[in-house]
């Protein structure tokens, strides 16, 4: 009988990216069925997960024990996650739905938890950088969850590709050139994922799980400097795109206040540690050659998914 795979978040990047990858996987198709965690079984997405006809779509609250009870029930394995909301909550959320997952796969009898995860700013820089609860949170459910009876695995993700698109992309000088602003060294080294393709990562790990228990799959097709993120982006635009480093309370000008600590320390620890740590480079490399398939540099994101500058 095939196993039960429980995925958190099933209607949004990751969980959509991870279900879409087993579904349409030969292998894994026929070793896993697909439970589907959502807050709203109605939205379009749900509906279109539904209609695929091999995904069992099921509404379920992380900050509700009783749904968390019934959407484990029976469950083999989970990919769980939790989503950063720069409120006043951030850090009981993060911690408390994290854990409270964890709990409830432990006590339905899962045998494998997969977690997304990310570094701790805050340990890492050896407190140099202490606002970077939004990642540090993620690390202190990873610790959580390596000291329960379970086994686990993780996916730290690295910086979206997506968001070139969006809070990261390029503006207008004046001059008919464009500039990617930000507070960081132009060498300073940014691991690129396009977030779409988390699936290919923990593929990886349903295939093998018992290879890849405790290990921690850093999210990334590769590393990349900010002056080679625009000279990408120029030959990809036709546009002239440059690099400006801002200084800090320049740069926070341009910050939603909520959020201006949170992502100053997260750059600012990026560019002096590491996204990853000191084993960045080695992490990145170990992951790309143990992903399930083939993943997608900024230039092949670019031409599927050209960068329009007006």
């Amino acid at each position: 009988m095939s196993k039960l795979l429980v995925v958190f978040g099933a209607t949004g990047n990751q969980g959509g990216s991870v279900i879409d990858r087993v579904i349409n996987d030969p292998v894994l198709a026929n070793e896993y069925r697909i439970r589907a965690v959502t807050r709203n079984t109605a939205s379009p997405a749900s509906q279109a997960l539904q209609q695929t006809g091999k995904v069992d779509v099921v509404e379920g609250d992380a900050e509700d024990a009783s749904s968390l009870k019934r959407v484990l029930e029976g469950a083999h394995t989970i990919y769980s996650l939790t989503t950063t909301i720069y409120d006043e909550r951030l850090e009981e959320r993060e911690l408390s739905q994290g854990k409270a997952i964890a709990d409830a796969a432990v006590a339905a009898g899962a045998q494998l938890l997969i977690f997304s995860t990310l570094f701790h700013i805050t340990r890492v820089s050896g407190g140099k950088y202490n606002k970077g609860r939004h990642f540090d949170c993620k690390a202190e459910v990873e610790d959580y969850i390596r000291a329960l009876p379970i086994k686990s695995a993780f996916f730290a993700p690295g910086s979206f590709m997506q968001n070139f698109s969006t809070n990261m992309k390029p503006h207008p000088v004046g001059d008919g050139s464009y500039a990617l602003a930000n507070i960081i060294a132009p060498t300073a080294k940014l691991p690129l994922i396009n977030i779409e393709e988390t699936g290919k990562y923990v593929a990886a790990i349903l295939a093998n799980p018992d290879e890849f228990e405790g290990k921690v799959f850093a999210g990334a097709s590769q590393l990349y400097t900010m002056e080679e993120i625009v000279q990408i982006m120029s030959e990809s635009s036709g546009k002239k795109v440059v690099y400006n480093q801002l200084p800090e309370a320049v740069f926070r000008n341009f910050l939603p206040p909520n959020m201006a600590d949170y992502l100053v320390h997260m750059l600012l620890y990026i560019q002096d540690f590491g996204y990853y740590g000191s084993d960045t480079e080695e992490l990145v490399a170990w992951s790309t050659a143990n992903t399930r398939g083939e993943l997608t540099t900024l230039e092949d994101y670019f031409k599927e998914h050209p960068l329009t500058l007006d």
